[in-house]
């Protein structure tokens, strides 16, 4: 569409370049946009601190670290757990002290009552001339006190079911929320799975032949090789880690090189499938590789 055509105002129809332009305006309704590629983390950066890494570590789910970068973060999160832990342990031992109060105070009213209703009890003798009339004495009142007691339990219960935002006693009170007991494993910030220092890969990048270009290895765009193939690695070029020597290779070199006899073709050793990697990577402009390239701001909606 040409510049005129955006920019027309005589049209019959409402185009969606108008409607895209009068949403933004508004402040109304969901926007999305696709991320480019500077937008995309590179598949040599730290996922924490989005900086290419200098002595890079990588999880068996294949996300890169720098070292330092991620011992610190798994022992922030050990301190946090261990906080945690203690606001549980001290909020089991405050329930645990509660319910003993709770059993004596049921013990002790259990006694009262035990003791109310054996001083109740009274022996009378029992005048065969007057026991009529006791009796309907007794009915008389045994009725009045039914109905007292019956208009008495109907206000009580007509208050307890509606409480009353005035009166202290009748006012609804926020419980304290309960704390679940914490997890001690330490998760990974990007997959989530529990993470371990023994299990981080020390990883060893094949550099590109400093004589080749004088500009710098952290701004030059082009930083690394295949450790055999020797070609140049990226964010469109899948790669993956070798866990005995820490080598990074391509999948192409993988898929028709290593898989043949499954040895480490820089360290000699043997391989399995466990110690083949494939390292997580950011995607291009153009397509996404495990990354989803669209931003959404969500925004109030006017409904009819």
């Amino acid at each position: 569409m040409t510049r005129h055509g955006k920019n027309c105002t005589a049209g019959a129809v409402y185009t969606y370049h108008e409607k895209r332009k009068d949403t933004a305006a508004s402040g109304y309704g969901t926007q999305s946009i696709r991320l480019g590629k500077d937008a995309i983390k590179d598949f040599d950066c730290c996922c924490l601190s989005l900086q290419p890494c200098q002595n890079p570590v990588v999880t068996p789910d294949g996300y890169l670290y720098e070292k330092q970068a991620i011992l610190e973060y798994i022992l922030h999160q050990k301190t946090e757990i261990a906080k945690q832990m203690k606001l549980y342990e001290k909020q089991k031992q405050a329930m645990k002290n509660d319910s003993k109060l709770e059993s004596k105070s049921e013990e002790r009213e259990k006694v009262e009552k035990f003791k109310t209703r054996e001083n109740s009890i009274v022996s009378k003798p029992i005048n065969p001339f007057t026991s009529g009339q006791n009796r309907g004495g007794d009915k008389g009142s045994s009725s009045s006190a039914a109905a007292a007691s019956t208009s008495s339990g109907s206000v009580a219960s007509s208050s307890q079911s509606l409480p009353s935002f005035w009166i202290p006693s009748l006012t609804p009170e926020a419980k304290p929320t309960l704390l679940k007991k914490p997890s001690k494993a330490v998760l990974c910030p990007m997959s989530g799975r529990p993470i371990k220092m023994n299990e981080l890969i020390t990883v060893r990048f094949t550099p590109i032949d400093p004589s080749l270009d004088r500009v710098a290895l952290i701004t030059r765009q082009d930083r690394y090789v295949c450790a055999v193939t020797k070609d140049v690695l990226g964010n469109s070029l899948p790669c993956a880690v070798l866990r005995p020597s820490g080598c990074v290779v391509t999948q192409e070199c993988v898929e028709k090189l290593i898989r043949a006899d499954m040895i480490d073709p820089v360290s000699g050793d043997k391989l399995s499938d466990k110690d083949i990697i494939p390292l997580q990577r950011g995607g291009t402009g153009f397509a996404a590789a495990g990354v989803e390239l669209k931003a959404k701001e969500a925004r109030p909606v006017m409904q009819v």
